[in-house]
């Protein structure tokens, strides 16, 4: 292993962490409609936990209403039921072979309550690009103790990965502050 692959691996594994961090914020819902919020739900597809995405069509009807339409009817109570059960605060509807979802309004105690699990959240991301921060530099030290890089060498690595670190975490900010705004956004 070489410094180029030390800093490659580092820097994939820090992306991946931002990419979790975006996937779990997107669950957190806001007071807007927004068909993501379902990608998750799994319903029961023959005896198979299957995403709602996957066994329906998820559409926006309005600006605070999801309209859910099952490819097979049948799937339409199921889906009602997935829902409800998912613990998200949804309390959904049929009306024929469409699901309406409704999204309620969020009062400011809840808002509090969602800046606190963004941020913490956040912290998590934080955390784990430290981590890989920590395995990076292990790596550079193995490769100083094993000779095949110099004392120098190790050094301008490791601030090179302690830049990137510190990019990382910029960003992990930047993402939070962003859906700060929005959780606050009435």
């Amino acid at each position: 292993m070489t410094i180029a692959d030390t800093r490659k691996n580092a820097e994939q594994r820090m992306q991946k962490s931002i990419d979790a961090l975006k996937a779990d914020l997107g669950k957190i819902r806001t007071g807007r409609a927004h068909t993501g919020i379902l990608d998750h739900v799994m319903v029961d597809y023959y005896g198979t936990p299957t995403p709602i995405p996957q066994v329906a069509n998820v559409t926006l009807l309005d600006g605070r209403t999801i309209g859910v339409t099952p490819w097979e009817k049948k799937m339409a109570g199921a889906i009602e039921k997935a829902i409800r059960e998912a613990n998200l605060g949804l309390n959904p509807s049929s009306q024929g072979d469409l699901v309406r979802v409704p999204m309620p309004a969020l009062t400011e105690e809840r808002r509090r309550e969602l800046i606190k699990v963004v941020k913490h959240e956040g912290e998590n991301a934080k955390v784990a690009i430290r981590n890989v921060r920590r395995d990076a530099i292990h790596a550079l030290k193995e490769l100083l103790k094993e000779k095949t890089i110099s004392e120098d060498d190790e050094r301008r690595a490791q601030d090179d990965v302690q830049k990137l670190t510190d990019k990382f975490i910029a960003e992990v900010d930047k993402v939070i502050v962003a859906k700060e705004a929005d959780v606050m956004v009435v």
